[in-house]
């Protein structure tokens, strides 16, 4: 698909946080031509009237009608809600389909639509021949990219892990935990050690690792700004400083977006941008790893946008050259 004819994108389910990302991006895509987004509560609307980062950007307006005259579909859904869609609407046998939900992401099917799992660090030979991607969850992405190089070399232990993400996290629909006075200056818990994102990192563990059974101990937690997720995780290891720092540089070698930092890293660093950063601490007999994301970015719309790259034989950078603001 790669050649001088530019891709043609359908974005469904574009008036949300995911949506407004993947907009933003294709806009700014130099091999991607947007054919429609769709919305049913926004049809007619400008896309600025609902994301207002685009105005002087596009003059388009969200609609309710669908085409199967394009290359790729892009699920911006709620959870539950890309099975429902992909039952109820005939989609074209060409079109490749990449969903943000997590209807997909443990292997289930939709009538002939198989789905790959679409973590390129992880699959990327997979990926270029799938015609259906399942995006994985932003908590998923960053813990999983914290430790897989463990995993690859059969050194995963129980891992303990925490993770605090930003208000985006909880999508654009009003509830308690998302307003402002709540959660400004405030902090809390939620689904501990119970997190829906478990059961996607298990499987890809153990696809590295046959037999891993150990623990992941996951605490989500909620942070008091809008974007970002930042994870640290710990297990017990014998490997010295200096040699996990090379078997993680190894291991991300080519991979664009994924960097072993030996300086201490900050979340403003990734904010904005595609990257995940990596930064590895020894304390007595543990391993620390310290992992940051975009959680509507690499966590979310611009993998979307990495899978589609790698899928339709593009430069797996191509529009994703993002820079982070630091101040």
């Amino acid at each position: 698909m790669a050649n001088d004819k530019k891709i043609r994108a359908g974005i469904v389910g574009g008036a949300g946080y995911t949506g407004g990302e993947m907009i933003r991006l294709l806009l700014n895509h130099p091999d991607v031509s947007i054919s429609f987004v769709h919305s049913r509560s926004n049809a007619g609307n400008p896309l600025y009237a609902v994301h207002a980062d685009l105005l002087g950007e596009t003059e388009r307006s969200f609609t309710a009608e669908l085409s199967n005259d394009i290359d790729v579909m892009f699920l911006c859904l709620g959870h539950g809600e890309s099975r429902k869609f992909l039952e109820a609407t005939p989609v074209a046998p060409h079109v490749k389909i990449i969903d943000l939900s997590q209807d997909f992401r443990l292997g289930e099917s939709v009538g002939e639509r198989e789905f790959v799992y679409g973590l390129p660090e992880l699959q990327r030979e997979k990926i270029k021949t799938a015609s259906n991607i399942a995006n994985p969850g932003c908590f998923a992405t960053a813990i999983q990219l914290g430790i897989l190089p463990l995993a690859k070399a059969g050194l995963l232990k129980e891992v303990h892990t925490t993770g605090i993400t930003g208000s985006t996290g909880a999508g654009q629909s009003l509830q308690a935990t998302s307003h402002f006075t709540w959660r400004a200056n405030n902090m809390s818990t939620y689904k501990v050690l119970n997190h829906q994102h478990l059961k996607e990192i298990r499987r890809s563990l153990q696809q590295l690792q046959p037999g891993f059974a150990e623990e992941v101990n996951f605490v989500p937690v909620r942070g008091d700004f809008p974007r970002g997720i930042w994870v640290t995780s710990y297990l017990q290891s014998d490997l010295t400083l200096e040699a996990a720092v090379q078997l993680y540089k190894d291991f991300y070698a080519g991979h664009p977006f994924t960097h072993v930092s030996e300086k201490q890293i900050d979340l403003k660093q990734v904010v904005n941008t595609n990257k995940v950063l990596i930064q590895l601490e020894k304390v007595g007999n543990k391993l620390v790893i310290h992992s940051i994301e975009d959680n509507l970015l690499k966590g979310a719309s611009g993998q979307a946008v990495q899978n589609m790259n790698i899928m339709c034989g593009l430069d797996e950078t191509a529009g994703l050259k993002l820079k982070s603001i630091v101040f």
